[in-house]
């Protein structure tokens, strides 16, 4: 049977095919969604004051009728459309910056209500105000609270106003309410009826307020649960593998290190040792910071699932990353008995069959690879444990398919971009969390500059003296071809600018993911061995490459990166004996502000917990892969401590009612279903 809230939205009067195929447009296609489709912002036309009493300085609230409208002037590139608007108590000009189209509602003589900050220039002013024409539904748009809506698709805000107080009316009593009275009074949260009725049309901007409170806690309760009933699926329903660590197993892992762990190395295998001695499949996230020490972790764990005569395997995003990962562990079991093989895509035919049949027969205990560890005909002969690194690069489906290839393996997931908590609450809550939040000894600082383009010239100077002194350099750009479209810079274009005009004395190499597998295995070696003096690049050099001679990273367009990618390329340098320099090269002056941060701090926390504010969560280490919804209300860095009420209450119902089996949660469950469904589907993933 169809919910009422799940009704077409032409259910709502006045709305017809035209209207609802516009609504379609916004992602507003039931009654539910319509309902849920919440004001960006409140203006209080409650308190609208004489024009002779606003205050410069202030958003203020009036009512006027147009005088008279002077299109057409210019500042700078934009036209600016001028309004006199004037009460029995004087005049204020209304002005709109680059909107002519304007001009055929302001007809002298229409009355307005305009909203907007007050200034004062030639002459008392309000500036790109939001208006509406006054006519005969003033109630719903005249002096009150009145929501404004992120419409669009041709929705004026008056009839968006009409059609939210039809939509209340008929169907607001019915919304089913998922919060008990006693989570509610526990929690001080409005009744959804209420709440719905009040961020729509509020009695005062506090009723608006509490209204949201309770509405950006429902949102993070359903998504909590959701992350519980996940966790608990893993936990519960999935038998795994109870590795032994003992003594011996330990004392001959640890031989296999020449250097002494970190604090924080030490409590991640902790944690992953105790996982792995339960009988159910580990699903743990490892983040750290660039340079932090995760392969060596997630090489502890891979060899006490060998060492308990299971296969262990590690899947990489890219080719570079992969071989890395492998010239590092063959390095680490040099004179063992551990049998390896790298597995990459693009092999011939008989090498493929050769390599496809080594992992279905046990003949090989550790395997490295990319994507191609996942294709349809490798089988493993007995997988004990799958480590995912760089695991934000992989869509769910694809980490899915790397744990099945065993019965219910155990699977570390590792990032090195870090986590804010909000979203380590919420698109990674179905993970143990394992964090390393301290470098090795000998790691050099890296003195992090924001190169404006007056100071290009230092910046080129700077990689000059480096280079002289014997050291290397990358020098990053973000496409690969130029474009006749754009003025962006290109790698295959730079280099040889750069090797012919800039550094001519010194080998300048090309590395970039549409090169061929045999030329970026030459120009990685190049570069290695010093043969290479520059390494001109794309970010395929983001996570794989490690040259402990490389002391400049230089970005172009750097203000067209994620913060956290750029603290990611800048981990590439740093990592040998000499201090390091990262240029950060930016188009314009202003640009520079929004970098700035990373020339303040090397944490990688912080960059993080900025790098979300801005680019929001499903920009932000690819969370849509993670069935992360978009917010129809609240903020995952302002609201922390609302989701983590929420998490708390979510975690303890799921504990008390595993299936939400009680008549009390049928509600919570049908919207646990419908928003979550699949992640609920994919609970075995990390």
């Amino acid at each position: 049977m169809v919910q009422p809230l799940e009704q077409p939205v032409t259910e709502v009067k006045g709305v017809g095919s035209a209207v609802a195929e516009r609504l379609g447009q916004l992602g507003v296609r039931s009654v539910g969604d319509l309902l849920w489709h919440l004001p960006r912002l409140h203006q209080d036309r409650s308190q609208v004051k004489p024009i002779a009493q606003v205050e410069v300085g202030q958003q203020e609230a009036v009512v006027g009728c147009v005088r008279s409208v002077a299109p057409g002037w210019r500042r700078g590139r934009k036209s600016v459309l001028s309004a006199i608007i004037e009460d029995a108590t004087g005049q204020i000009a209304a002005l709109w910056f680059g909107m002519p189209y304007l001009s055929k509602h302001l007809k002298p003589g229409t009355r307005l209500i305009l909203w907007g900050k007050v200034t004062m220039g030639r002459r008392l002013s309000l500036l790109a105000p939001e208006f509406e024409i006054l006519g005969d539904d003033e109630p719903l748009n005249a002096q009150r609270i009145v929501p404004i809506y992120p419409a669009s698709a041709g929705i004026g805000q008056k009839r968006f106003r009409r059609l939210m107080r039809a939509a209340l009316d008929a169907f607001g009593p019915g919304v089913p309410e998922i919060l008990s009275p006693d989570l509610r009074q526990a929690r001080r949260l409005l009744g959804i009826g209420e709440a719905l009725e009040q961020i729509h049309f509020p009695e005062a901007m506090g009723a608006a307020a509490l209204a949201r409170r309770r509405l950006v806690y429902e949102q993070f309760f359903v998504l909590e649960t959701a992350v519980a009933l996940r966790k608990r699926a893993i936990q519960t329903d999935l038998a795994g593998v109870a590795f032994t660590i003992n003594a011996r197993i330990d004392g001959r892992i640890r031989r296999r290190f020449p250097f002494r762990l970190t604090a924080a190395q030490e409590r991640a295998i902790a944690e992953i040792c105790t996982d792995m001695m339960r009988p159910r499949p580990m699903n743990r996230l490892l983040q750290g910071d660039v340079g932090s020490g995760k392969t060596v972790v997630a090489a502890y764990a891979m060899l006490v699932a060998i060492a308990n005569g299971h296969q262990a395997a590690l899947m990489a995003p890219t080719e570079i990353l992969a071989e890395q990962h492998f010239h590092t562990l063959e390095s680490l079991l040099a004179g063992s008995r551990v049998r390896t093989l790298l597995h990459l895509g693009g092999a011939a035919a008989a090498e493929r069959r050769r390599r496809i049949g080594a992992i279905a027969s046990g003949e090989v205990d550790l395997v490295v690879g990319t994507h191609a560890l996942i294709q349809r005909d490798v089988e493993f002969a007995h997988l004990g444990i799958a480590v995912v690194d760089e695991q934000h690069k992989f869509g769910v489906l694809q980490r899915a398919r790397l744990r099945w290839k065993g019965t219910h393996p155990d699977v570390l997931v590792m990032t090195a971009t870090p986590i804010p908590r909000s979203l380590a609450l919420t698109a990674f809550g179905d993970l143990d969390l394992s964090t390393l939040d301290e470098l090795p000894p000998g790691r050099q600082p890296i003195a992090t500059r924001v190169v404006p383009p007056t100071q290009r010239h230092d910046g080129f100077r700077l990689v000059a003296r480096e280079l002289a002194a014997g050291r290397q350099a990358y020098i990053v750009y973000p496409l690969v071809d130029q474009s006749d479209a754009s003025d962006i810079k290109a790698a295959t274009t730079m280099v040889e600018h750069l090797q012919r005009d800039v550094f001519p004395e010194h080998c300048v190499g090309l590395l970039h993911g549409q090169l061929k597998a045999d030329e970026k295995q030459k120009q990685m070696a190049d570069f290695r061995s010093g043969a290479a003096r520059v390494l001109v690049c794309t970010t395929v050099v983001e996570v794989g490459l490690d040259v402990p001679n490389a002391t400049v990273m230089m970005v172009e367009h750097a203000d067209r990166y994620g913060l956290s990618q750029l603290h990611q390329l800048r981990g590439r340098i740093g990592r040998g004996e000499h201090a390091s320099h990262c240029l950060l090269m930016v188009d314009e002056p202003e640009a520079s502000e929004k970098i700035a941060i990373l020339a303040e701090t090397t944490d990688g926390f912080r960059i993080a917990e900025e790098d979300l504010k801005r680019r929001g969560p499903g920009e932000f280490v690819g969370t849509r892969q993670h069935g992360l919804p978009p917010l129809a209300v609240g903020d995952f860095t302002e609201d922390i401590q609302l989701l983590m009420e929420a998490r708390h209450d979510a975690f303890q119902l799921v504990e008390a009612d595993p299936k939400l089996a009680r008549k009390a949660h049928r509600a919570l469950r049908h919207a646990v279903r419908t928003h979550h469904g699949d992640a609920i589907a994919l609970a075995s993933v990390g």
